[in-house]
C-alpha cells in the first residue's frame, strides 16, 4: 500500500497524482488521508459542535478532490480515503507502519511564505518508518532517468536498490552520482574505484536496466541538484557518511528536502 497525505494544497495533489502513478507502476492500492485535530474528528456536541462539522466537512471536501485526482489519472488503481485525527506529522508517521512508501507535498497551506519545504514534510522524512517520497511541483517534461546520490556508505545499497526498481518501473536509466570534494567524500578520504564497484555489482545483477556511474567534484548537494534537473526522481539515503550519531537525516538529505529540482526519495537506512 502507497499512502499519500493531503491538506487541500496544490502540493498535496501533485502528490496524490505522482502516488497514484507509483501505485499503478507497482500495482499496490492508494491510500488517500487527510489529518485533523482528534477533537474536531470526535465532537458532536457541545459548545464547538458547529466548528468541528465545519472542519470535519471541509476534510471530506479535501479527500474527494484528491480522490476524483487519483481516479482521473490512474482509474485502474484501487483508492481509498481516511480521516487521521492527529496532528499530521504524527498520523502520517502512524499510519505508514503498514505502507511501503509516504508521499506527502513539500508544503501545504500551513506553511509561511517564503518557506521551501514544510513542517510536515520535514517531520516525516525523519521519521517515518518507511521510505518516503516529497513531491515538488513536477517538471514539465523529464528525460527519463532516476538519479541515485551515493557516497559509499552501507546506506547506499538501499538507496541503490530503490533507485533501480524505480527505474525498471518506469524504463528509466539510472544514474548513480558520487560527488567528490578534492580527495575527500563526505565523511574520509576519497577511496578511487569504491562506489564504482558497487554500481557496477548493481548493473550486473540488474541485466535489464541501463545503469551508469559518474563521480563529480564538488558539494554533494550542489552535484546533485544539477543532476536531478528534468529526472524523474531522485533518491538519497536518509543518512550516510558524516552523519552525526543521532541525527534523524543527515545534512545532504534535509538540504535537497529544500531544494530538489524533482521529486525526492528519501530511503531509511534501516527498516
Amino acid at each position: 500500500m502507497i499512502l499519500v497525505g493531503v491538506d487541500g494544497s496544490r502540493a498535496g495533489l501533485e502528490a496524490v497524482g505522482w502516488a497514484a502513478l507509483e501505485a499503478a507502476l507497482r500495482d499496490v492500492p492508494l491510500t488517500v488521508a487527510h489529518a485533523m485535530p482528534r477533537w474536531a474528528y470526535e465532537t458532536e456536541t457541545g459548545r464547538y459542535a458547529e466548528v468541528a462539522e465545519w472542519m470535519r466537512d471541509g476534510g471530506q471536501a479535501v479527500l474527494v478532490a484528491a480522490e476524483q485526482r487519483a481516479r482521473r489519472e490512474q482509474p485502474k488503481i484501487s483508492v481509498t480515503t481516511t480521516f487521521l485525527p492527529d496532528d499530521p506529522r504524527t498520523a502520517l508517521i502512524g499510519a505508514a507502519r503498514d505502507a511501503e512508501l509516504l508521499v506527502v507535498g513539500s508544503h501545504g497551506i500551513g506553511g509561511f511564505r517564503g518557506m521551501l519545504v514544510g513542517s510536515v514534510a520535514f517531520g516525516v522524512a525523519g521519521h517515518a518508518p518507511c521510505d518516503v517520497v516529497v513531491v515538488r511541483e513536477l517538471p514539465l517534461s523529464t528525460r527519463g532517468e532516476i538519479v541515485a546520490g551515493v557516497d559509499g556508505s552501507p546506506a547506499c545499497h538501499r538507496v541503490l536498490d530503490f533507485a533501480v526498481n524505480e527505474a525498471r518501473l518506469r524504463g528509466s536509466r539510472l544514474r548513480a552520482v558520487h560527488a567528490i570534494a578534492g580527495r575527500w567524500g563526505p565523511a574520509g578520504p576519497y577511496e578511487p574505484g569504491a562506489v564504482e564497484d558497487t554500481v557496477e555489482a548493481l548493473a550486473e545483477r540488474h541485466p535489464d536496466v541501463d545503469v551508469v556511474e559518474e563521480e563529480v567534484r564538488g558539494h554533494p548537494i550542489e552535484v546533485l541538484r544539477q543532476a536531478a534537473t528534468g529526472a524523474d526522481l531522485l533518491v538519497v539515503g536518509s543518512h550516510g557518511h558524516g552523519t552525526v550519531a543521532g541525527m534523524l537525516l543527515g545534512s545532504v538529505s534535509q538540504e535537497l528536502l529544500h531544494h530538489a529540482p524533482c521529486p525526492l526519495a528519501v530511503v531509511r537506512s534501516e527498516r
